[in-house]
Order: C-alpha cells, then structure tokens, then sequence
C-alpha cells in the first residue's frame, strides 16, 4: 500500500509502540509538571511549563518553575497578581514576552472558567489564549487533559526529520505542513500524552542537536539519516547571518544615599514592563564609539556634555524611550556628565549580553546627584507618567523584576 511519506507502513505503525516502550524504561518520570502517572491531570501545570520550556532547556526551567509555583499555585493565583510580583518571579528566565502573555493568558483562562466551570476542552480553545500556538495547545490537550494531542516543537522535528530523513528547510512552511503531517500520522489515538512526553524525552535525551546517542535509540533499526551516518546533517535550517551588535551605556545614577534611579520599561519592546538603569545609544561609525550621547566626553572637551543624540531622529526615536529621552535632556541641559564606573580598563569593559536578534554591548557610567537635582528629575519623569524607583542594588536585586543584563551589570 504506497503511503505519502518516506518511511514503510511498517515502520509508521511500530514507532510509537517502540518510542512508548522505550520511555517506560528509559524516560524522564520525576519532572514536576508531568502529568502521565495521576489520573486527575493540571492543565495548568503543563500550559505553564510548556510555556516555559520554549527555547528553554528543561535544567534551567526547573527551578523558575518551583519558584513560580510557590505564589502562583493556581491560575486564578496568577491571573489576579501585579505584573511586578510576575516579572519577579520571572526574572532572569529570559524571553519577557512569554510572562506578559502568561499573564494575559491566566486572566483570559479564569473568564474562561468562571464562564464555563473549567479550563477549555477544545485545542481552539488552548490556541485563543495569548501565547498558545499549535504545538503548546497539543501538549495540553495530550498532557494536561489527557486527551488526544499532537505536538511538533523543536526537538520533535529533530527527531521526525531524521528518522524521515526530511530534507526540506525546516523555516519554511512547505516542510512545517510535512512534519505536523507525519507527527498526526505517529501520534496514536490513545495515549497521546504519553507518547508527547516520550517525544520531548528523546529530543532532550538521545536525539540532541550534537552527539546523537543512535546506540541507545529504539528508532535506530530504520532511521534514515542513521543509515546514511548524516544524522547531525538533520533538521536543515538556513544558515544565520550574523547577529548585528548594538552599544549602550548604562546609567548608574545615583544619590548621595547610595540610592539608584531604575525605570520600567514599556510594555512592547525589549525587557518589556521589566526594570532597568537608564540606558542610553551610543552610535558606532566603522566599529568606534561616535559619542553622541549626552553622558559622553571626548578627550578634549573638558568634562562639558558632547553632541545632543538628536541630531539622529531616527535613532533617537528608536533607542530611546520616553523616560530615557527625558533623562537624556536633562543632562545636556544641567551639563552632566557620567563617569566611568572604575579606573581599571577591565571594569570598564562593556558587559556582552546576547539577545534574539542582536549582541548588546552595555557599559557602566556612573553619577551621583544632589537632592535638588534628584527633586528636579523626578518631577520631569513625575510629570510624564513615568514609573520609576530610586533604590539601592540589593534592594531592586530583591524587590524588582530585573532582567539578567541589568543583574550582571550590578554584580560587576
């Protein structure tokens, strides 16, 4: 009988039989949020750990997600907390987007139950909360509900296209439509979380990006890319291009009482509704700094501020938010001018922190302040609505959601 992939019917059939076997012996059983040994399953659990594992690795989740279970044991926990007391308890996780539709998701699924009386039933329910696409509402219907699911996350497709030796580019939507085929062709009908945890498990386990463990494998005998010895030739991706860098200067302003000035940042956009020093844009022109911030010196201008950053609009408007654009006048205009944070060249040094999209480069400046400029500043910051706390490190290390940059800046 032809089929429309390229392994056997065979083969098809007894893949989840082997992969179930396998698990039961081998797999991961003692995680926190699995859901397979009770008969009275948590969606809730599993829709926050699947949310968590995105792009996570399941060693750092473990403890942000105790720590997030310990205020937030239910949804409504979470759906009624600030956002602060979230950002908190997420900090350092990374990938802030993930909180805020965490956040908006617990409020959208407590309307759901108070309406209803329980959590959706229906993957199109799952999927029309905040930050539920397919493969995360599969895993709760096959994992938190113990119902039919199918997953197709990173480590998923790992596997499928090397057992299926899958050729295709795995960014575009030709071979997504591939692989989400032959993961609902594999997936059996009973079971189906069961054999999600025993998919993620062996994308984690044997199947990993690097050093595949084909020996222990009970998908080995008839895994395509084992027998063509090209299994880390698999999943094809396009190659990356380089990640741009940009430069900042972080801002340590500070008062004479050993207090800091942090700033929320906006809800969109990078660390959003997380709290961070001032930063400000340094341009580069041909890899060196051109100094158009306000807290720069050159060597010859005698400590007074250097080019206004506005001479860029674009730039201006694009690096700088309200709050820092205030600061950033308000230097030029009182002639401020920040300091490096050390005498010594390493402490000097910028502080690389990777993001998604681009390398950031941010370096420590200091300045300390009297009351009367502290008065001044904050009715400017007061006046546009602003939300912003003067605190020492150690208590917005301890009270604010900071993001993991910021902490290395201040454990510098």
């Amino acid at each position: 009988m032809p089929t429309l992939f390229s392994q056997p019917e065979s083969s098809l059939n007894s893949f989840a039989p082997r992969l179930l076997d396998w698990f039961a012996e081998n797999g991961r059983h003692d995680l926190p949020w699995q859901q397979h040994q009770t008969d009275t399953p948590n969606p809730y659990i599993v829709w926050l750990s699947e949310v968590m594992l995105q792009q996570t690795q399941v060693t750092t989740v473990l403890p942000y997600f105790a720590r997030f279970m310990d205020p937030f044991p239910t949804v409504q926990d979470l759906a009624a907390a600030e956002w602060d007391m979230v950002a908190e308890h997420w900090a350092g996780l990374g990938y802030y987007a993930r909180a805020r539709n965490l956040h908006k998701g617990a409020k959208q699924l407590v309307a759901v139950i108070d309406e209803t009386g329980e959590f959706p039933q229906t993957l199109a329910g799952w999927e029309a909360i905040s930050g539920v696409g397919p493969s995360t509402a599969g895993a709760i219907m096959a994992m938190g509900l113990h119902r039919y699911g199918v997953i197709c996350d990173g480590n998923v497709k790992r596997v499928l296209t090397r057992w299926a030796a899958i050729d295709g580019d795995i960014t575009k939507s030709a071979t997504t439509k591939e692989l989400w085929a032959l993961a609902e062709r594999l997936t059996p009908t009973e079971n189906s979380g069961l054999f999600a945890q025993a998919m993620m498990d062996m994308g984690a386990t044997l199947c990993t990006r690097s050093k595949p463990a084909c020996l222990l494998c009970p998908l080995k005998d008839d895994c395509l890319a084992h027998a063509q010895g090209r299994e880390t030739d698999y999943p094809v991706k396009a190659k990356k291009q380089p990640k741009p860098s940009k430069f900042s200067d972080a801002l340590l302003i500070e008062s004479v009482d050993g207090e800091i000035l942090w700033l929320q940042r906006p809800d969109n956009g990078i660390w959003g509704g997380l709290w961070s020093l001032p930063l400000q844009f340094v341009e580069k022109v041909d890899g060196k700094a051109n100094g158009k911030t306000a807290t720069k010196k050159s060597e010859n201008d005698e400590g007074k501020p250097s080019g206004d950053i506005r001479s860029n609009e674009k730039v201006y408007e694009a690096e700088f938010t309200t709050a820092e654009q205030i600061i950033n006048e308000w230097l030029i205009k009182n002639e401020l001018v920040t300091e490096s944070v050390s005498n010594t060249l390493l402490d000097d040094a910028p502080i690389k922190h990777s993001l998604t999209h681009f390398h950031w480069y941010l370096t420590p400046r200091k300045l300390t302040v009297d009351n009367a400029q502290i008065l001044a500043l904050n009715k400017k910051l007061a006046a546009a609505e602003i939300d912003f706390k003067w605190l020492t490190e150690q208590t917005a290390r301890d009270s604010l959601g900071l993001p993991r940059a910021m902490e290395k800046i201040i454990e510098r």
